[in-house]
């Protein structure tokens, strides 16, 4: 009778982690990888254009923390899109503004980071448009 509970037991347990794993995941994306792309342009836009005194300046530099987390999270071992050349723009593009956010917290994105990550954002954009 022990061997039976222990065995139930451990089934419910592997059914249980198994349907825990299935769950949905808790990232912002939603899979598709050109409307997650886009968004997270938006979203690195809207941040690029705060100015020193928002008000919410902190609130939408914390939001686009967590867009590039979970993009990178998502994408960076995704074999369909690592090619792509609008991936590769991008993935520079957020290691550029993570790496900003992580050195220098308070201060505001200087105007020569600014132009360069504006410049690759245009460029993700163009590429998505063609499909690349």
């Amino acid at each position: 009778m022990k061997r039976y509970w222990s065995r139930l037991l451990a089934l419910v347990l592997v059914v249980a982690f198994g349907l825990m794993g299935c769950s949905g995941s808790l990232d912002s994306l939603t899979g598709d990888y050109r409307q997650d792309t886009l968004a997270v342009v938006n979203v690195m836009k809207e941040a690029l254009d705060l100015t020193p005194d928002s008000p919410d300046r902190a609130a939408i530099q914390a939001e686009a923390r967590q867009k590039i987390n979970d993009f990178s999270a998502r994408y960076q071992r995704d074999n369909s899109v690592s090619n792509l050349s609008s991936f590769t723009t991008m993935r520079t593009a957020l290691n550029s503004l993570a790496g900003h956010y992580s050195s220098y917290p308070n201060r505001p994105v200087p105007q020569k980071l600014r132009n360069r990550l504006e410049q690759e954002l245009q460029r993700v954009e163009t590429a998505l448009r063609r499909g690349a």
